[in-house]
């Protein structure tokens, strides 16, 4: 059982960038290998992501404190380990979110409380459409029993596909595994769901 509560919350949910040109990817590589060889030279990486980090977090915490303490152990976690960090055609802020996520992830499985799921809306309407049901009342219904059904780690990829609107391509880097992979994992969640939603059960912990 997923041990979320999903709130509906346009201000929280930061869009992922469709698209950024290979000649800033570049410069970014750039910065990076700077700090590889001075850690001073982190900084405009922490000026530029620590608030979508931020965002990140929270989105799934719900708590200002404890995103900005996770927050900063990201980033410490970000420059201790900054050696090992690979360029993979995305933005570094894809492999800064994967430290983020197993930040959350460990922080709670160690206080054993739930994890919120931010979405709007229309992200749960445009979920729904792949569903292929008609009726509205049921429709919504149905949708909020198959997503309060699903594990922890699907329910991020879908939350990443569909209330972020990020690419696959992010996604896998974020999650440390293929594109080709991250779509096929995606795709049998939907098929899971549509399956679910044929006989949907009350959600629990949920609100919208």
């Amino acid at each position: 059982m997923l041990q979320s509560a999903i709130l509906n919350n346009d201000e929280s949910i930061e869009r992922s960038p469709k698209w950024v040109s290979a000649d800033a990817l570049q410069q970014e590589w750039l910065e990076v290998q700077a700090a590889v060889q001075d850690r001073a030279a982190f900084r405009p990486l922490y000026d530029r992501y620590y608030e979508p980090v931020f965002r990140f977090i929270f989105r799934r915490s719900g708590d200002e404190a404890l995103a900005a303490d996770l927050s900063s152990q990201v980033f410490l976690k970000a420059m201790q380990r900054l050696d090992a960090y690979t360029f993979q055609g995305v933005p570094f802020s894809a492999w800064l979110f994967r430290i983020a996520s197993n930040e959350i992830g460990q922080h709670f499985r160690t206080q054993q409380k739930n994890r919120v799921v931010s979405a709007e809306d229309v992200h749960l309407a445009h979920l729904a459409e792949e569903m292929e049901e008609d009726d509205e009342a049921r429709k919504h219904e149905a949708l909020l029993g198959a997503l309060d059904g699903l594990p922890p780690e699907e329910m991020e990829l879908v939350e990443m596909r569909f209330f972020e609107d990020r690419p696959f391509k992010e996604i896998a880097e974020i999650l440390g595994i293929s594109e080709a992979n991250a779509k096929m994992r995606t795709y049998r969640i939907l098929e899971r769901m549509k399956k679910n939603m044929l006989h949907p059960k009350p959600t629990r912990n949920s609100e919208i």
